[in-house]
């Protein structure tokens, strides 16, 4: 697992941050720092409220949400170099759409989701990086999540019928 002094190599390998300048770099990396979850640990609950975004460095984590009448549905696992907690840097609403466990030990870079949104209003070449990647992530996920909704619907239907 990674140690704090290992921040900088770790953003330095993230693809997206590859057009970004060395001081940009540096910029990040003071909002930045590493958090460790172990196997069956939480990282945060749907509807909480959280300012940190992550990105997964090791591991593996499982993003599941709760579907009313069916329980727990697990939408997507996501590995090293994985966004999570994208809400965070949405202007109006930073309730986690979704809980995060660890399957697998992981290490996670986070960035505080005010100073990140403070630094893409500074820098616009950084805000639209990171607007980008994030606006992908979310339409990806929303995807995800409404394929396998649809599959829900028709088991459901399967079954009652």
């Amino acid at each position: 697992m990674k140690n704090k002094t290992e921040i900088r190599p770790s953003l330095d390998s993230i693809p997206w941050f590859f057009d970004l300048t060395p001081k940009q770099i540096s910029q990040l990396e003071k909002i930045s720092g590493l958090t460790r979850l172990e196997s069956g640990e939480t990282l945060y609950l749907e509807g909480d409220n959280d300012n940190l975004l992550y990105v997964i460095s090791e591991g593996k984590v499982a993003i599941d949400i709760h579907v009313p009448t069916h329980g727990d549905l697990r939408i997507y696992h996501a590995e090293p170099l994985d966004i999570i907690g994208w809400s965070s840097m949405t202007p109006m609403v930073r309730q986690r759409p979704a809980t995060v466990t660890a399957v697998q030990p992981s290490c996670l870079i986070y960035f505080d989701g005010p100073a990140l949104m403070e630094l893409c209003d500074q820098d616009e070449k950084i805000g639209y990086i990171i607007m980008r990647r994030l606006s992908n992530i979310i339409a990806s996920r929303l995807l995800t999540m409404r394929n396998q909704l649809f599959d829900l619907l028709i088991q459901n239907n399967a079954n009652s019928g």
